[in-house]
């Protein structure tokens, strides 16, 4: 096991370098990036951090290692040309706003989509299995740009319950309620989404259970309906849920570009969407651009990496598979 955890890693990094190098030489390949600079940027400063990052200068593979050494000389992924910051800064600063909008409909969805994922593969081909699955149809089978657009329509504009965008921080210190009201529909948008596939999910794995030749065995061993579910039923129907859960953790900090962009929310996903924008006077904001990127790819690895190690812990029959290999 601990032979094909550093084997993983090592095929990550390799990936991940990879990746990384042919987006970053496309994105310098682009045509002069020095004149998409903010003109209230000092010329002089400008020039200085576009020679540090090496901006035009000298072969992509040497600038590509110019900018891997600013990563861990400087602690920076270069310096946004639309304004005068540093891109490490911006986008610490928008994943903050986007855990926070992601972590709580994480926590929500999954024992509510667990749950009615097992009420309806208990209840199968009633009505109770019938309503829950045309629900859950429903959101999956719906953007989630028209469910957000719903919601903000209705409750915002019509009913006036909510305000339509999150609050920024400022808000907070002058109606504290008002503010905290505003993550209601952004969160109701992630957690409708997030329960539709848990539900659907679950349904299908605890149906297949129940209907396998070992949950017969455990009826003709003496235990009953509901013994024989939750001992072993449920146990292996989570199987192949628990690691896409655990991935889910890591997906918390990729943001949500969509519901982010309907809600204004000013996190990472607006951020990405922001960077590649081109309005007049302005071009795509490509030190951000290559920085999200990066950090979009680490992420996507990272999720896929954790979730092949969970099988091994979760199952152990991978574990035991693994030793006589």
């Amino acid at each position: 096991m601990t032979r094909y955890i550093f084997k993983r890693i090592g095929l990550m990094i390799i990936t991940t370098m990879i990746i990384i190098f042919m987006v970053f030489a496309f994105v310098r390949m682009m045509p002069d990036l020095k004149i998409q600079a903010d003109p209230s940027i000092d010329p002089a400063i400008l020039q200085q951090l576009l020679d540090r990052d090496g901006i035009g200068q000298g072969p992509i593979i040497e600038q590509f290692f110019r900018w891997i050494n600013n990563m861990f000389e400087y602690k920076s992924l270069g310096y946004s040309l639309r304004e005068p910051r540093e891109v490490s800064d911006m986008i610490s600063e928008r994943l903050i706003v986007s855990i926070r909008i992601n972590i709580i409909p994480y926590l929500l969805s999954i024992p509510i989509g667990i749950s009615l994922g097992i009420w309806a593969a208990l209840k199968k081909n009633k009505i109770t299995d019938h309503v829950i699955s045309t629900g859950v149809m429903v959101l999956i089978s719906v953007p989630s740009f028209v469910i957000g657009v719903l919601l903000q329509y209705y409750f915002a504009f019509r009913l006036n319950w909510v305000p339509w965008k999150v609050a920024v921080g400022s808000d907070f210190s002058t109606d504290i309620i008002k503010g905290l009201s505003s993550y209601i529909l952004p969160i109701v948008m992630l957690t409708l989404g997030g329960i539709a596939g848990l539900a659907r999910l679950t349904r299908a794995e605890l149906t297949e259970v129940l209907t396998s030749e070992f949950m017969l065995l455990c009826r003709t061993k003496g235990l009953n309906r509901r013994q024989s579910t939750v001992r072993h039923g449920i146990r292996n129907a989570l199987v192949p849920i628990a690691p896409g859960l655990i991935g889910g953790l890591v997906g918390i900090l990729s943001g949500a570009i969509v519901t982010e962009q309907i809600f204004q929310i000013r996190g990472i996903g607006q951020l990405y969407i922001t960077a590649f924008t081109a309005t007049s006077g302005t071009k795509p904001d490509y030190p951000i651009i290559m920085a999200l990127i990066m950090f979009y790819t680490v992420i996507g690895l990272t999720a896929t990496l954790v979730i092949d190690l969970s099988y091994g812990v979760i199952d152990p029959r991978i574990r035991m598979g693994a030793g006589k290999r």
